[in-house]
């Protein structure tokens, strides 16, 4: 390949970033077992207090997880250290009845994204950082490959 073709798709690659993601971050889980006491940290800087947000887990999974839904522990932390919310989310990462996986999918690897928090307002600008943490009655729990989160500007037609 030509040096200059190779520099014109390293530009567009750049280009495609998206510009209403303030924050995206993913930790891997070693071997895929993700012990109760293995809390995620998510580190985060706000600037803009006028501008609203959403805020969605990231979770990898293999197929053969056992279970259709997953319980997450999520604490959001302010500038100041104090707690600004604390709460365990459900998330279905197959259908109940069927089986079937959600998310999308690669081989019998799955990608789920689910808002937890929309059309967020943070009161005050600073580092903020949300932990969060497995909370199902399995300790490891099996093929789990990854956790992350995403903050994303609230598109202007759906901010309140």
């Amino acid at each position: 390949m030509k040096p200059n073709v190779l520099f014109v798709l390293l530009i567009s690659t750049w280009g495609c970033e998206d510009k209403d993601t303030l924050y995206k971050a993913y930790e891997d889980i070693e071997d895929g077992q993700w012990f109760v006491e293995n809390k995620f940290d998510f580190q985060f800087e706000i600037k803009d207090t006028t501008q609203t947000y959403n805020l969605y887990y990231l979770v990898r999974n293999a197929q053969q997880y056992p279970y259709y839904n997953l319980y997450l522990d999520r604490v959001m932390r302010g500038p100041d250290g104090k707690v600004v919310f604390s709460r365990l989310d459900e998330m279905y990462l197959s259908d109940e009845v069927t089986g079937k996986p959600r998310g999308s999918g690669l081989g019998d690897l799955f990608d789920h994204k689910f808002v937890f928090q929309r059309n967020y307002h943070f009161a005050k600008p600073g580092k903020y950082s949300i932990s969060i943490a497995q909370s199902m009655r399995q300790n490891p729990l099996p093929f789990v490959l990854g956790v992350g989160l995403s903050i994303e500007k609230t598109p202007a037609a759906a901010q309140p």
